[in-house]
């Protein structure tokens, strides 16, 4: 590519060059490097409209080269219904964090999507009992989809409880999964047996009431929360926070986004109960699974560095393959300081 050049990539672009292999593999990586204090801090920034919201998440990891990430995505959970879009449209922007020349502009969805089950797929592989052979995934829907695929890298399931309260999205799911273990659809009566026998359970739904209660875990259970990432959003109740091992992604954002914000608020827990960020438990710095009878929450609110590494990974197999338009926004114009300024 030429000095100026941006790269525009579409969903299909980046769905091509992204698999979950090697973004599990790269968001491993993205963890422990901020556990080593090796990363800056990554930020978010989320605004609230009536029937749905907005976040801004930004990050720099040197990798390769030194990325700057930044998303920025709208969610409105009603909208496959409302409208026929997506529930989840966004752009991300990427930079080179050493001169800021802007590299690359790509459609979010595809690596919301991977990089969160990738996220699910690492914390099992540290957390889950490493005999876990049922799980049940509440909200079929992507996030579910990737989920699956995430987990059965590191687990061997044999059985898959499917629950949403959309029928279509548990037909779709099961179609799309034929040839891996054997789902099962439950409904809401039977949420909690299914819960019970479960020994992973993933909650990627957008409700703001919770729905998994302490009576429905078995123990020794795993539990990825990934459905909570704005302070409305609870899948949870907050009484399990409060009385098992809880993981994190990013503390000080879980604390004010996720499934322990809800329970901070609640007066059941402080930030001091955490157990560890994810990132800690990977770089050995803190233990993870301690017996076979514990049951551990992973609170997965999503982190940029995620979005960095996913990016860097889709970008740079862009390039290689020459994949994706390319656009120089400056054109041939000059860009010096001076002719910037007269412009403004």
């Amino acid at each position: 590519m030429l000095q100026g050049d941006t790269l525009l990539l579409q969903r299909k672009d980046v769905a091509h060059l992204l698999n979950i292999d090697h973004c599990m593999e790269a968001v491993e990586k993205a963890f422990c490097l901020h556990a080593q204090g090796k990363a800056i801090p990554p930020k978010v920034l989320g605004l609230h409209v009536e029937n749905g919201g907005f976040h801004i998440k930004a990050g720099i990891l040197g990798l390769n080269r030194s990325y700057f990430v930044a998303k920025v995505n709208a969610n409105f959970p009603g909208n496959p219904r409302q409208f026929g879009l997506p529930t989840i449209q966004g752009v991300i922007v990427v930079c080179d964090a050493l001169n800021g020349s802007l590299l690359a502009l790509m459609d979010s969805i595809e690596i919301t999507i991977i990089r969160t089950g990738a996220a699910t797929g690492v914390a099992a592989k540290y957390l889950a009992p490493s005999n876990a052979r049922v799980a049940t995934i509440c909200g079929c829907g992507n996030q579910g989809r990737i989920s699956l695929k995430a987990l059965s890298k590191v687990r061997k399931l044999e059985k898959i409880y499917a629950f949403d309260i959309d029928p279509a999205q548990v037909v779709k799911f099961i179609n799309e999964n034929k040839e891996g273990p054997q789902i099962i659809p439950v409904g809401s009566e039977n949420l909690s047996l299914a819960l019970n026998e479960s020994q992973v359970v993933v909650t990627c739904t957008p409700s703001k009431v919770p729905f998994i209660h302490s009576s429905d875990i078995r123990p020794g259970t795993f539990i990825a929360a990934v459905g909570a990432d704005s302070e409305e959003k609870q899948e949870l109740v907050s009484e399990l926070l409060a009385t098992n091992k809880v993981v994190v992604d990013i503390a000080e954002q879980s604390a004010g986004i996720g499934e322990l914000h809800h329970a901070i608020s609640e007066g059941l827990i402080t930030m001091a109960d955490i157990h560890s960020e994810l990132g800690l438990i990977i770089a050995g710095k803190k233990p993870g699974r301690e017996s076979d009878e514990e049951i551990i929450i992973f609170d997965s609110t999503g982190t940029a560095l995620q979005d960095v590494v996913a990016a860097a990974i889709v970008y740079e197999k862009a390039v290689e393959c020459g994949i994706g338009r390319k656009l120089n926004f400056f054109e041939n114009e000059s860009v010096t300081g001076v002719d910037i300024l007269k412009k403004n």
